[in-house]
């Protein structure tokens, strides 16, 4: 069966072959006896080119495609899709020659020469070739009066940029169109947060947070300028301070609850305050009933009146909002119970059960982008599959959270 390639390439061999037919159509328009020998030979080589297709030999009829089409203006938007097809089988350096043929063409109109530029400077980006890509959008930028051409320009050199990690400049570059076009915030959010964590590794701790306050006046929902706001008041030993931070991010974001867990604990802790540690979890567990926290619970519980107590909290818990992890959690409170007990040796049974658990939760998915489903054991704030910004969240559900 033809793949998606295949596919796409039999598209653009209809498309010439449309293309052909009308070209010819348009020369016996002005011409009374158009010569039989040149149209016989177009003919002859595009169905030569379909033969190469239907046999599943797409190279060999992309390059009769080409071969056979002049460029010209009825033609030219072939061409670029010929080139987008060679960029999206990974062939980029075919796309680029394309397109430089193209634009080696001086009776192109304005607005189809900045289009092959796009397509050329997107080429070059598939190919790595950023300083070249980059010379291509600001001529763009600097020269075009095309709203949508410079707006797409902008876009892709936004793009190289964040590749680039040169997070000040791709700011710049969206400062002027935070307004028209809100769904830039995020990442630009998430642009201040990586400039904010450089100037903590260089010890620039107040550039840094105000930074992080800009990011959350860009995007009040940026639950990892919330993080870092509170690890910088922890560094400072305003551990009051800190969890107030932490308190903002249910608001912010209830799947990241399980995200600050380590956070709340640690700041609770150095404040030397288990009560209000357990009072905190119990209000998390009122907002989302988290198996993080319950275990989080579960540990402090374990901890202070032994392992009974805890596996009483937990079996409770466990009823109402069933888990993977909390299961695997109360075997191992059942397996010291039966040691601390004078058992010689846990219970076979729970020794199973442990070993399943186990297995599974080794092969579970942690977190997940809730764009394109990109699976990931740690939490990223860029998805490195889509490359969308702050999707990226913890997994919820009986496997999960």
């Amino acid at each position: 069966m033809l793949d998606v390639a295949l596919l796409s390439v039999l598209l653009v061999a209809i498309a010439i072959g449309y293309g052909l037919g009308y070209h010819q159509a348009g020369r016996r328009r002005h011409r009374s006896q158009p010569p039989a020998t040149s149209s016989q030979a177009l003919s002859r080589d595009y169905f030569v080119g379909l033969n190469y297709l239907l046999n599943e030999q797409p190279d060999e009829a992309i390059n009769t495609f080409i071969s056979v089409l002049a460029v010209n203006s009825d033609t030219v938007h072939t061409h670029i899709a010929l080139g987008k097809l060679f960029r999206a089988r990974g062939e980029a350096d075919k796309a680029v020659s394309i397109h430089q043929n193209l634009l080696a063409r001086p009776s192109l109109s304005q607005h189809t020469n900045e289009q092959i530029q796009l397509e050329l400077a997107r080429d070059f980006m598939a190919l790595g070739v950023h300083d070249r890509a980059q010379r291509l959008l600001d001529t763009l930028l600097e020269h075009s009066r095309d709203d949508d051409h410079r707006y797409a320009a902008k876009q892709l050199l936004i793009d190289l940029l964040e590749r680039e990690k040169a997070w000040q400049q791709a700011l710049d570059v969206i400062q002027p169109l935070l307004k028209q076009y809100p769904k830039m915030r995020r990442p630009a959010a998430h642009w201040l947060c990586e400039l904010a964590l450089e100037e903590i590794s260089q010890a620039s701790r107040p550039l840094a947070k105000k930074h992080l306050k800009k990011a959350l006046q860009l995007d009040e929902k940026c639950v990892r300028a919330t993080l870092l706001l509170a690890e910088l008041e922890m560094d400072n030993g305003h551990y009051a301070r800190a969890i107030e931070q932490l308190d903002n991010i249910p608001g912010q974001e209830l799947a990241h609850i399980p995200t600050m867990l380590p956070a709340l604990k640690h700041a609770y802790l150095r404040k030397n305050d288990e009560a209000g540690y357990e009072a905190h979890l119990y209000r998390l567990l009122e907002q989302a009933p988290y198996t993080s926290t319950i275990i989080a619970l579960g540990q402090l519980v374990h901890q202070r009146d032994g392992v009974d107590k805890a596996i009483e909290l937990i079996g409770e818990r466990l009823r109402a909002v069933p888990s993977l992890g909390g299961l695997d959690y109360l075997i191992d409170l059942y397996i010291e119970s039966q040691r601390l007990g004078g058992k010689p040796s846990p219970d076979t049974r729970l020794l199973l059960l442990k070993h399943h658990t186990d297995a599974l939760l080794l092969n579970r998915t942690r977190h997940r982008c809730q764009r394109c489903g990109f699976a990931s054991d740690a939490l990223q704030w860029q998805c490195p599959s889509c490359r969308f910004w702050g999707t990226i969240k913890p997994v919820i559900g009986v496997e999960g959270e």
